[in-house]
């Protein structure tokens, strides 16, 4: 007879927030499209091999937008009823797309360059005049990247405080409530309409007031889409970037000549930075679910219409099949074709922006903080767990101050 499918309970757990679930390799070598049971009881379909997992990325029979119905399955609550490009299908999603493309194109990113060097130089010297220790998560890798996206967008710098503990909650598996996240919900998107009807009034040199034009002019866009792109990039670009950030100073810290190596030279970032992107499991290593619209083959299973599928892109990214040793930190790793930003149509838009803000982060704290450490032990970290992004509450860092700095600390 043949064997009944394991059914599981999604998310796993690791051993530690810098390490995959174990149940990751697990599934890949024996089941790797497996049956699984998310929180809030909806099943799903886990696709945990590398190939599998692009096939999901790029099947357009396996629909983001469907989520969105009430009661369709999905992991996070805010999916339902969005017309956010999260969680559009083509063509709307490529409409929504062209609109906003121009803005994330490596162009237009790498001159925002100089401004968010400027930032991370402030904020690393405000962390070296309290510290050492300082704390990473405190004067970097919080502010910086809620700041540059506020800055593109134009949310005025008196209000990007209000919106931070509302994202937390809107990002929740477990952490909080489903009344909690609908409230927190509604609380951006009658802060973001209040924005939208003054930029309406004050137009402005930002993406936001662009947005605006395209809705009032060329009806390009309706209220509906602007709320929730607005809603989107304000979520995305703030907790995955810092979450990103955490996790590579954390792997890096943990490799003793890491630091050292990227210190003496620096020109070795971009490749380092996409293996630690690739290592990375801040992003609880999935992307959003999608239900099928036909029946379609991934590996050895036909998903049937209505089904839900869930790629998880961290265990796509540790498949032996594609990198070699992957469960290796290998700052050296030419080839590494991860999928950290998706792939196909939905790869994040806010891919160049997320690797400039890493690179630049990285860059101005081995040229400001010399060789830098972990100032307490690893499993002495508390962790913000239950959440789309996992990240420690705080880094606390001690370092060498570079000769250029000052004197060592």
């Amino acid at each position: 007879m043949p064997r009944e499918p394991a059914e599981f309970t999604f998310p796993f757990h690791s051993s530690h927030p810098l390490d995959p679930p174990a149940e990751y390799a697990a599934l890949r070598a024996d089941e790797p499209v497996a049956r699984a049971t998310l929180p809030n009881g909806h099943r799903v379909w886990l696709v945990t091999r590398y190939e599998d997992v692009r096939t999901v990325f790029a099947d357009g029979r396996l629909s983001r937008q469907a989520i969105t119905a009430p009661g369709a399955p999905k992991i996070l609550p805010i999916a339902t009823g969005s017309k956010s490009i999260f969680v559009m299908d083509p063509p709307e999603h490529t409409r929504l797309r062209r609109l906003v493309a121009n803005a994330f194109t490596t162009r237009q990113i790498e001159r925002l360059r100089p401004r968010i060097a400027e930032l991370a130089d402030q904020m690393v010297g405000r962390m070296l005049e309290q510290g050492p220790p300082g704390d990473l998560i405190e004067h970097v890798a919080e502010p910086l990247p809620i700041t540059v996206i506020c800055q593109l967008l134009g949310v005025p710098e008196r209000d990007r405080a209000v919106f931070r503990d509302w994202t937390e909650v809107m990002l929740s598996f477990t952490a909080h409530t489903p009344e909690q996240i609908r409230s927190a919900v509604g609380q951006l998107r009658g802060y973001l309409a209040e924005l939208v009807a003054h930029k309406q009034r004050n137009p402005a040199d930002d993406l936001l007031t662009s947005l605006v034009e395209a809705r009032d002019e060329d009806d390009a866009l309706s209220t509906e889409e602007l709320l929730a792109f607005g809603q989107t990039m304000l979520v995305a670009g703030y907790h995955a970037t810092s979450a990103e950030i955490a996790h590579a100073v954390l792997n890096l810290v943990s490799m003793p000549d890491a630091v050292a190596r990227l210190a003496a030279d620096p020109a070795r970032l971009p490749v380092a930075i996409e293996e630690l992107l690739r290592y990375s499991q801040a992003g609880g290593g999935v992307g959003p679910v999608r239900i099928a619209t036909e029946p379609v083959r991934v590996g050895d299973v036909t998903i049937q219409p209505g089904e839900a599928v869930l790629p998880c892109i961290n265990s796509a990214n540790r498949d032996d099949t594609v990198f070699a040793q992957p469960d290796r930190l290998d700052l050296d790793r030419e080839r590494n074709p991860h999928v950290a930003f998706g792939h196909g149509v939905h790869h994040c838009l806010g891919a160049q922006l997320g690797r400039v803000e890493l690179q630049v982060v990285l860059e101005t704290l081995l040229r400001r903080l010399g060789e830098f450490s972990l100032a307490v032990e690893p499993q002495e970290l508390a962790w913000r767990t239950g959440t789309a992004f996992a990240r420690p509450l705080s880094l606390p860092l001690r370092w060498r101050v570079s000769t250029k700095e000052g004197a060592a600390c």
